[in-house]
């Protein structure tokens, strides 16, 4: 199964990108929260690695694409850049976002509604882009990487965290377990919306993950292109330039 096809409702009358705004709006109020369940916090020492990486190109003005309620564009602020901008297609994760840079006094980050594939940035604009769990959303992968390579500085760092799947065996198994059966559970007891943690699960079996994913890299132009593997495979850092 193509990873294009797999979506949060399986409604064949609206688009990817809606669905997957819908999805987040129902369960922003309760995101960060699962979130941290759901991968016992480990997720914020895998932004931390993200950003260190990013930080070699010393970026100054950062785009960070589906950014949720702004936890990687927060981290990269450590940076002090000039500018960040964070883009999403969900209103209701943003609204949880901005409250939260209120609270950190963090004034050099800005939501805004934005789709990886029709993002209208000049070319050349950016000096680094970074994405969250986010490329699994994109509606057609291709168009996103594409249109994210345009905005991109030459030289500059184009940096993905993203979910995979483990080759141990093993390890493999028991995160087939907890995709499927926990976590699904976990957001069903959490939240109001218990699709949406299916679809987690589907759409993170359907993406094309480690060496499979630098190939759709390597084919939008990327150059440099490489994959750290996070613990025991269950996700990736993949790291690109223009």
């Amino acid at each position: 199964m193509l990873h294009d096809s797999v979506t949060p409702y399986q409604n064949k009358e609206t688009e990817k990108k809606e669905q997957v705004a819908q999805m987040f709006d129902n369960i922003a109020n309760r995101y960060d929260v699962l979130n941290s369940v759901l991968s016992l916090g480990i997720h914020k020492g895998w932004r931390k690695k993200s950003v260190k990486i990013l930080s070699e190109t010393n970026p100054q003005l950062i785009l960070d694409v589906a950014t949720g309620t702004g936890d990687f564009a927060i981290e990269c602020a450590k940076l002090n850049p000039e500018k960040i901008i964070g883009v999403d297609i969900s209103e209701g994760m943003m609204i949880v976002g901005r409250e939260k840079l209120k609270q950190l006094n963090l004034n050099n980050i800005e939501l805004q509604y934005g789709n990886a594939e029709t993002l209208s940035f000049n070319e050349n604009y950016f000096d680094g882009i970074v994405v969250g769990f986010g490329v699994r959303n994109f509606q057609n992968l291709e168009k996103g990487l594409s249109n994210l390579y345009r905005i991109l500085k030459p030289g500059g760092q184009l940096i993905i965290l993203e979910f995979s799947y483990p080759t141990n065996i093993f390890v493999k198994a028991f995160y087939t377990f907890y995709l499927s059966v926990i976590t699904p559970l976990i957001g069903k007891l959490f939240s109001k919306d218990k699709r949406a943690y299916s679809y987690l699960a589907e759409s993170v079996k359907a993406f094309p993950h480690n060496q499979q994913f630098i190939n759709e890299l390597n084919k939008n132009k990327y150059q440099k292109t490489y994959f750290k593997k996070l613990f025991f495979g269950i996700a990736a850092i993949y790291v690109a330039k223009k």
